[in-house]
């Protein structure tokens, strides 16, 4: 029911990702019975592979997290996440409300080892892969803990989901040089680089290594990786935007244009971030989609929820969080001269 759209494009976007998953691939929908039973409707052949449970309130787009947690249970937000802890579903999918998403599932699905906040992860493309990108927006204030814990977390996910035996790590900073950024990033640096944890930590990185492939992972707080990903997306609307339209500009460019069409889209596709960011440790899956997601962005999030229900990152974060509160304490103190 969530995003600009509800089930005019989320019910649609279900089916066009079901024709690409197995056919022994599910999907529950949560939400307005009477309006999303419309939506299948028009889609022959969902029925046979969907289950409409029916909500009786929504969450706002609006709302805050406290007020999307008193008013939570029998939503359809609600619902779909409670089914993850039910055993019912592998993953639960939402273009709703960030906060009110995050606060529910935390609350009906606790968080996994010792881990005290979920963080969003995105995947952004570059021309040898993709970087995975984490927070982006989940946590706004992270102090040097939330972001070792968001490396920990982000490389067992890379590994898990791109196939990286040894994934690199950076800490993104407005420098590279130890003495640069503030305080929670530095000391960040040096429990990373200090705190024998088991990851291939590569020091400080810049913006421009998001899209360079520098590392595998990169990590910062939820405020700045919230405003660097929506700058890319912008970003990439405006240069297809751009392309487009030079490309339509006459008669000749327009037949050129549709000569090139295929090539174009998978352009678009390319440069364009993943519309989908698993919210990274908790007790189950969940992926937020981008609220103004249309159909083919909410079916690539429905596919992508598929692939990351099959992969066993949960128990790679949890054998590195075992590391993390010797990595935290302060240094012992050097015995002095002639001690035993």
């Amino acid at each position: 029911m969530g995003g600009d759209h509800g089930p005019s494009v989320t019910v649609p976007a279900v089916w066009r990702a079901l024709k690409d998953l197995p056919a022994d691939v599910r999907v529950l929908l949560h939400g307005d019975e009477a309006q999303v039973k419309a939506e299948v409707g028009k889609c022959a052949g969902l029925s046979a592979r969907a289950e409409i449970r029916h909500a009786e309130r929504v969450i706002g787009m609006d709302e805050k997290p406290a007020q999307a947690l008193r008013r939570g249970k029998g939503t359809s937000m609600w619902n779909a996440v409670e089914a993850i802890r039910e055993g019912e579903a592998g993953v639960a999918v939402s273009a709703g409300n960030t906060g009110a998403l995050m606060a529910i599932s935390k609350l009906i699905l606790r968080m996994s080892a010792d881990l005290e906040r979920p963080a969003l992860v995105a995947s952004i493309p570059h021309a040898k892969g993709l970087t995975t990108f984490l927070d982006v927006g989940a946590n706004v204030d992270c102090d040097a803990e939330r972001l070792v814990e968001f490396a920990i977390m982000g490389e067992a996910y890379h590994r898990a989901a791109h196939g990286v035996a040894r994934p690199t790590v950076g800490l993104l900073n407005v420098g590279s040089e130890e003495m640069k950024g503030h305080e929670e990033v530095r000391e960040a640096n040096r429990i990373l680089r200090e705190g024998h944890i088991d990851l291939e930590y590569r020091g400080f990185v810049e913006g421009d290594d998001i899209t360079q492939g520098t590392v595998d992972v990169i990590v910062t707080d939820g405020f700045t990786g919230n405003v660097a990903l929506k700058s890319m997306e912008g970003a990439a609307k405006f240069m297809y935007g751009e392309l487009r339209a030079a490309l339509t500009a006459g008669p000749f460019s327009s037949l050129g244009a549709l000569l090139a069409r295929p090539s174009l889209l998978r352009f678009r596709d390319r440069i364009n971030p993943p519309p989908a960011a698993p919210l990274l440790g908790l007790n189950g899956l969940v992926l937020k989609c981008h609220g103004g997601a249309g159909d083919r962005e909410f079916a690539k999030a429905v596919r992508a929820a598929a692939d990351v229900a099959q992969s066993g990152f949960a128990s790679e974060i949890e054998r590195n969080m075992r590391r993390l509160p010797a990595a935290l304490a302060p240094a012992a103190p050097a015995p002095a001269d002639g001690a035993a």
